[in-house]
């Protein structure tokens, strides 16, 4: 008798991912964008405020509540949904604006395709069913090997800018913090997703609004492309991707979630081509071949005697 693995993400799972990587894609564009008129404190408040408001209201309308605080459960849910706040949304999306003001943005995008080799080794030991298999390991390997090609060397050349190695490791640190918060999001008990998304912005904003105040001040009205720009990234990468990442990491796996960050860089190269009049680097084909090849492998289902 042959057993299934468990948490093969489905089609649904699928079609979520890749709308994932597509409003991901286009943040790095929206966020240098929004830098022109923002600092990046500010970015990261507004946006993450703007997704709660977005969210809280969501549910309001759908009659959810949020998580119950008189009971042990509820409160756990809180403490997980802060995690998240913090590490899926406060922290990385401060790193990466203010990283962004030093670096350039194809060293961002390979950080992002380093999230999922952070994830497989937390995987491995925080959730029971998201073992590491060889067959995982190397799809995960030649995915990022796509991703390397995509961006090529020229990624880590100097920027020549004040700050660029504590902008790296900022970057780097971002990529960390998306891994821990995918964790947190798997390991959190049983709760209606739509109100763990609010939860967890709620809590974002709770914690980056007055840091954000005190080390920036109160914005300026931005002029309205920068005005736009961060209200994409309210609505989009912050709010809808925040339902989006919850329902795959409880559903499919932080491990499957983390398979996004390599369709990031590629996204980004096509709004770039598309909408900046960039132009497509002629490796890209080959960089959409490893890096589809190697989120296929890493998902291909094993099966146990038993």
């Amino acid at each position: 008798m042959t057993a299934r693995q468990p948490n093969q993400p489905g089609l649904i799972n699928w079609i979520k991912l890749i709308t994932l990587g597509i409003i991901w894609g286009a943040s790095f564009m929206a966020v240098s964008v929004a830098l022109n008129d923002m600092g990046p404190m500010s970015i990261a408040a507004v946006r993450i405020l703007i997704g709660a408001l977005s969210v809280l209201a969501l549910i309001r309308v759908m009659g959810i509540s949020l998580p119950s605080l008189s009971s042990g459960e509820g409160r756990i849910i809180w403490l997980a949904a802060a995690g998240m706040g913090f590490f899926s949304n406060a922290l990385p999306f401060t790193l990466l604006s203010w990283g962004q003001t030093y670096v350039n943005s194809g060293f961002a995008g390979v950080c992002m395709a380093i999230v999922p080799l952070f994830v497989l080794p937390l995987s491995h030991v925080f959730v029971p069913e998201e073992r590491m298999t060889f067959r995982r390991t190397l799809g995960f390997s030649v995915g990022f090997v796509g991703v390397l090609v995509l961006i090529g060397l020229d990624a880590f050349a100097s920027a020549g800018t004040d700050f660029e190695s504590l902008a790296r490791i900022a970057c780097l640190a971002a990529s960390l913090c998306y891994a821990i918060g995918a964790i947190i999001t798997r390991l959190c008990p049983q709760v209606n997703m739509l109100s763990l998304s609010a939860a967890a912005l709620i809590c974002g904003s709770v914690m980056i609004v007055p840091v954000a105040l005190w080390q920036e001040g109160v914005p300026s009205l931005p002029t309205t492309t920068p005005l736009l720009a961060i209200l994409y990234l309210g609505i989009f990468p912050t709010a809808v991707a925040q339902i989006l990442l919850v329902q795959v990491a409880r559903s499919a796996g932080p491990s499957f979630l983390a398979t996004v960050n390599y369709q990031v860089p590629v996204w980004s190269v096509i709004f770039g081509a598309l909408l900046l009049s960039e132009a497509v680097p002629p490796q890209l084909f080959a960089a959409l071949a490893l890096i589809l090849g190697g989120l296929l492998l890493s998902r291909q289902p094993s099966r146990t005697t038993v």
